[in-house]
């Protein structure tokens, strides 16, 4: 009875799976929201629901028929007690490249906190908007 259920379950997660990649490749194409040679931008809290979307981003890479790179970006809040080394241990399982911001307690501004990847002016997004 267990199996079943499992079964019925992955079929489920499955079916789900299909939907969100179809219907976010559709938003993509219809608002021609990812070209040729982009890099796309996606900004992970470390919640589920951003990594659904690096998921399915990551599925429609391997799939589409253009070419498109994949850049993580994280505000680091420094919450008590978030475990900091999860989100960067996976990105790197799975190939994306992280940029860290971190927010600093008594500042009204970010700073980029993995300055040996950027080498663009003080502007912590550049390195994801350069070509």
């Amino acid at each position: 009875m267990k199996e079943l259920h499992e079964r019925k379950d992955r079929l489920e997660f499955n079916k789900l799976q299909k939907r969100l990649r179809r219907l976010t490749g559709t938003a993509i194409v219809d608002y021609n929201m990812i070209e040729d040679g982009d890099k796309v931008m996606v900004c992970l809290s470390g919640g589920k629901d951003s990594y659904t979307m690096l998921d399915i981003l990551m599925s429609l890479q391997k799939t589409a028929p253009i070419s498109f790179e994949l850049v993580a970006v994280n505000m680091d809040q420094k919450q008590p007690g978030f475990p900091e080394h999860i989100l960067p241990a996976y990105l790197e399982q799975v190939g994306v490249v992280l940029h860290r911001l971190e927010a600093l307690r008594n500042e009204s501004f970010l700073r980029h906190s993995v300055e040996q990847h950027v080498s663009v002016g003080d502007d912590p997004l550049a390195a994801v908007r350069a070509p």
